[in-house]
């Protein structure tokens, strides 16, 4: 871990198996767990919190201030969860108030030049391709992927195994298990190659399509919908997942699918 052309504050806490490039910045109130890489002209600054088996590339910052004018300098932390992969020249600012903490996941990749401002959470084993703008307080679901050079609005969230195409604007929530598209953003199916992949039957996406084909193609209200389901579909934990996030949604919901033919 010595690395006479880094700077290691003192009373950074990093393992003993932690690998430390040339020309890395490290500051004090740091911890880096075991077998982390931490590669060439990375600047971690004071509340980062590294788990074990990172692998941070060249150019990355991690831990510095928010850019929020009603940030006052209070105590806060950006986490980093175990087996994350973060690219080169990824930011990744720490928490306000609000929050306390600004915290990615277990087995995430964040690749090249995506930014994560302040408060967001992003969940276990998501995906922010190249070059992705995530704004404060935005929540990502686990397994979401967010295709490269999207630009997402403080306060969205994005649900479990969804996915969003590249160069998209996310100004409303995007539900779990869905694929958005389009501009303005849109419904354009549900995720059903991912989900495969992960292991769900061929029964539990039919059951997951035919919830969503209730809430974007059947012409109801999001209120409407909802009471169809509760009334018609039976309980499960995908439909009470959905259920949820849309009644829980304080930005709205994309819009249904739009046929620009």
């Amino acid at each position: 871990m010595n690395q006479p052309l880094s700077f290691i504050h003192p009373q950074a806490k990093i393992a003993n198996n932690v690998v430390v490039e040339p020309f890395v910045t490290i500051s004090k109130n740091v911890e880096i767990g075991q077998g982390t890489w931490i590669g060439s002209n990375v600047c971690i600054m004071e509340g980062s919190r590294i788990g074990e088996n990172c692998r941070i590339f060249p150019g990355s910052v991690i831990g510095a201030i928010p850019q929020d004018l009603k940030f006052d300098g209070e105590n806060s932390e950006a986490i980093i969860g175990n087996n994350t992969t973060i690219r080169e020249c990824v930011t990744i600012n720490r928490g306000t108030n609000y929050s306390g903490k600004t915290e990615i996941g277990e087995n995430c990749l964040i690749m090249a030049y995506s930014h994560i401002a302040h408060d967001c959470k992003i969940s276990n084993n998501a995906i922010i391709v190249n070059s992705v703008q995530l704004g404060g307080h935005i929540e990502v679901g686990e397994w979401a992927i967010i295709g490269g050079l999207s630009a997402v609005h403080q306060y969205v969230k994005i649900g479990k195994h969804s996915m969003i195409s590249g160069g998209a604007l996310v100004r409303k929530d995007v539900p779990p298990y869905t694929k958005a598209a389009r501009e303005p953003l849109s419904f354009v199916g549900i995720n059903s190659v991912g989900l495969r992949r992960r292991g769900f039957k061929s029964e539990k996406i039919i059951e997951i399509q035919n919830i969503y084909r209730t809430i974007f193609q059947s012409k109801l209200n999001n209120t409407q919908a909802i009471d169809k389901l509760e009334a018609e579909f039976p309980v499960s934990k995908e439909r009470d997942e959905i259920i949820d996030f849309i009644r829980n949604s304080g930005r709205g919901i994309m819009k249904g699918y739009i046929n620009q033919n």
